[in-house]
């Protein structure tokens, strides 16, 4: 599974200072974990859950999901001592919460460095500040360790001093902004959580939306949630039948030495061909992730 196409449909916070939700975590059908050691753990219970997350990474059996854990920021002694012991862990990334610079980027990575972290260990960043919105394309570009971009919603709302609307217009401009950085620099991003567990209409169309407007994926904050998220974030099986004919049939145009394309009376276009590879390879992505937890 390529970093490209790795799924990121559902991506579940868990707090780490709990030890059955760590262990829960194991079966569920999220494609990816947070495990939180920030806003989901108080201050008295920080060290305990540091030591949690560590030892239930080491003794693994997660599969092929996403570990991802979240740091507490770098201007605390909690947020230096979290990189020391989990940056060699076995997680697959580390999370940096309200991220404003490429500078922060780059402290994180000098720490994670010093701390032994493999090559293979990626950083994601928080865009959860207005600042941070501001310099979303420098922090984007800020290290070749970044895989992916988060929108924090919650904390974003709070700080415009906005509202929380079911259109989500106050945050819209963010959202856009955030998806163009992600995008120039190459890097995956996922959507916000939806905070009101009760309104299933409100969080399949904050799903419609966040997949409409780029997004690969959707935060979460209850497993309830992620049956949902997974098929919204998806190609649905005529998607990819449709994305299999456009490969096809472009294929035997080049074959036949054709410079134009048409299906169904639609040109097809080198830019639709490219979209359809990544629908197909995204699927076989997903696939194989579903397979390996069936097994």
């Amino acid at each position: 599974m390529t970093e490209t196409f790795r799924p990121r449909r559902s991506v579940l916070y868990m707090p780490g200072s709990n030890t059955r939700a760590l262990e829960k975590g194991r079966g569920l059908p999220a494609d990816a974990l947070i495990l939180d050691l920030e806003d989901a753990v108080a201050p008295d219970t920080k060290d305990e859950a540091r030591a949690n997350i560590a030892e239930a990474v080491k003794q693994g059996g997660y599969g092929r999901r996403e570990i991802i854990v979240r740091v507490n920021g770098l201007d605390s002694d909690w947020g230096r001592a979290d990189i020391e012991v989990l940056a060699n862990c076995g997680a697959d990334a580390l999370l940096l919460p309200k991220v404003e610079s490429a500078d922060m980027v780059q402290k994180a990575e000098a720490l994670m460095l010093k701390a032994g972290a493999p090559d293979s260990v990626g950083l994601m960043c928080m865009m959860e500040t207005p600042r941070g919105i501001l310099n979303a394309d420098e922090i984007a570009q800020a290290s070749k360790r970044l895989t992916c971009l988060v929108m924090g919603t919650s904390d974003l709302v709070k700080e415009l001093n906005a509202e929380h609307t079911h259109q989500r217009l106050p945050v819209l401009t963010s959202l856009s902004l955030c998806v163009l950085a992600a995008r120039a620099a190459g890097l995956a991003i996922v959507d916000g959580v939806h905070l009101d567990l009760s309104d299933d209409a409100g969080f399949a169309e904050h799903c419609r939306q966040g997949r409409e407007l780029g997004f690969d994926g959707k935060t979460l904050i209850h497993p309830k949630t992620i049956a949902k998220a997974n098929e919204a974030f998806a190609p649905s099986a005529d998607e990819v039948a449709e994305a299999k004919r456009i490969i096809e049939a472009h294929a035997e145009a080049v074959r036949e030495g054709k410079g134009v394309v048409v299906l169904d009376g639609k040109l097809i276009e080198n830019l639709h061909v490219e979209t359809a590879k990544r629908s197909v390879a995204l699927a076989e992505a997903i696939k194989e992730l579903e397979d390996q937890a069936a097994s």
